[in-house]
């Protein structure tokens, strides 16, 4: 059996991918950080509305703190599409559009760029979400499938077949609450 999946390394599939990367591998790291951030934001706020001793004030302290705290807020709320531009910026040119073929041998990549061979012991999980399948090396590699543009099967079909290839399970994971699906 095999699939081939033609995918664009779009803003979209590199923000899946990142979203991928948080809530699994990073999930710890994450989970701290956003604490810390949250944490940071309260008492900025809380800091710069108490009243002083001549009563509330906005002085140019105050102004930078509230630019300060807005940053931090904006990179809470877009850490995902944040760190999947930076992802793209990163990427090599010519690797933006791949065809990816899956068979019982391993699966390769063809871009502009080249070829790519991989071998299934290499992936550490698999996550699917609404549109793509993304696959895990580490904490800082994955690479991300189009199911919109995916030949050779349904979705179902290649999960039972990566799940074989691999001897892992595909992660559903609910990117709202963090939950996973069974």
């Amino acid at each position: 059996m095999e699939f081939t999946f033609e995918t664009t390394y779009n803003q979209k599939a590199v923000t899946a991918m990142a979203k991928a990367l948080r809530k699994t591998i990073r999930r710890k790291r994450s989970r701290r950080s956003h604490i810390f951030g949250w944490i940071i934001i309260v008492l900025a706020l809380l800091l710069t509305l108490l009243p002083g001793e001549n009563g509330f004030e906005i002085t140019f302290k105050t102004i930078v703190t509230w630019l300060a705290t807005l940053v931090m807020l904006m990179v809470l709320i877009w850490e995902d599409a944040l760190n999947g531009y930076i992802a793209r910026k990163r990427m090599l040119p010519g690797t933006e559009k791949n065809t990816t073929v899956f068979n019982q041998v391993g699966y390769y990549s063809t871009s502009e760029f080249g070829k790519s061979e991989w071998k299934y012991d290499k992936v550490h999980r698999i996550v699917e979400w609404k549109r793509y399948f993304v696959f895990i090396f580490s904490e800082n590699h994955a690479q991300v499938y189009d199911k919109e543009h995916l030949s050779g099967g349904s979705a179902d079909e290649f999960c039972q077949f990566i799940e074989e290839m691999t001897g892992k399970m595909v992660e559903s994971i609910c990117f709202r609450t963090g939950t996973r699906r069974p």
